[in-house]
């Protein structure tokens, strides 16, 4: 099987697993040791909330990301349109899937591409950082980011997922001075993501001063890509991932080090986010945007409806819990407005 063919099936592969295999982590996000502080008299009427935020120049009518998950394949382009029209509904966020496929393969890359319906929303691009260890320049981001119309470019870390690979890319050697490079020459903000195993506080202040303009912590707590590559990989392999079923970060705690080290400083919260309850305890531990991948992929495969009342969940969840703790606002949504409880 040529490099081509081998990316769309790893591809296929992933949504069908995702979509029919149980990956979750062993490892809970953590948000479960906090709670929200109900307020009986909140001197607000819930319809004056207003949870609409401007992040990386845009604006948006909910802090949500529809997070990055897929493409490169007949299945991905129906479950991004799909999510691109919900995106567009709700003014969320929305990140595709790693573009490798579609930079290497012209055919592929109209599975990424949502802009005709999604016009007005906040669109990342995404590349696996890795690649710029092999051969990946600033031309890659550019056509990847040209090629969907993005406002920015996720340069997402994944080297937990590379090493449990049959034939993974592992030289993550020297990535910070190229990460460094291209945000310093790209003009677009640059967005560093992990995919579920968390990124620590020491990592996050040096990825700042490699001039990133956001980071996704991506903790974990949700899919684990460790189980999803252990349904993929030789016998040998499996035996290998089998031990990081509970490996990582977790979400909650990668969000409160990064925003104790950077109170300023862009951040999406990730991994494992259940409902808009959750949706609202990142808020309030300091993330500026929170993704969420599972639910909406799952959603989305069924049905356009489907994905349609899950958004409206969610969102009105995250309302009626800013409405109940006594937030008009996200600047109110702050952490005097939980406690950890354990």
């Amino acid at each position: 099987m040529d490099s081509k063919s081998s990316i769309r099936q790893r591809k296929e592969d992933h949504i069908s697993i995702n979509l029919n295999q149980e990956v979750t982590s062993l490892l809970t996000n953590g948000l479960e040791k906090y709670q929200l502080n109900h307020c009986a008299l909140p001197e607000l009427n819930l319809n004056e909330i207003d949870p609409s935020l401007d992040f990386l120049g845009k604006r948006l009518s909910y802090p949500v990301l529809i997070s990055s998950m897929t493409g490169g394949t007949e299945s991905a382009l129906k479950i991004n349109h799909t999510l691109a029209h919900i995106a567009q509904k709700y003014q969320f966020a929305m990140g595709v899937g790693s573009q490798r496929a579609g930079l290497e393969n012209d055919d592929l890359m109209v599975t990424f591409k949502v802009r005709q319906f999604a016009p007005d929303i906040l669109l990342f691009a995404n590349l696996g950082a890795v690649q710029l260890n092999y051969s990946y320049t600033i031309e890659h981001c550019k056509r990847a980011m040209d090629a969907i119309e993005a406002d920015a470019l996720i340069l997402h870390l994944n080297p937990l997922q590379e090493a449990l690979m049959d034939k993974g890319d592992t030289n993550f050697s020297g990535l910070l001075k190229k990460i460094e490079n291209i945000c310093n020459s790209l003009k677009a903000p640059i967005i560093v993501k992990e995919v579920g195993w968390g990124i620590s506080k020491e990592i996050a202040i040096k990825l700042k001063g490699a001039g990133v303009k956001a980071i996704d912590v991506a903790g974990a707590g949700g899919t684990s890509w460790s189980e999803v590559e252990k349904f993929r990989n030789s016998q040998k392999m499996k035996e290998v991932a089998n031990a990081f079923k509970s490996w990582g970060i977790p979400a909650a705690e990668s969000l409160t080090e990064i925003r104790k080290a950077l109170p300023d400083f862009p951040l999406i919260a990730s991994g494992g986010i259940k409902d808009g309850v959750e949706i609202a305890k990142c808020l309030a531990l300091g993330a500026n945007l929170v993704g969420m991948a599972r639910g909406f992929l799952l959603t989305a495969a069924e049905s356009l409806d489907a994905i349609d009342m899950l958004a409206f969940s969610v969102t009105r969840q995250m309302m009626t819990a800013m409405f109940a703790v006594g937030a008009k606002n996200l600047s109110a949504l702050n952490n005097q407005k939980i406690s950890r409880i354990e």
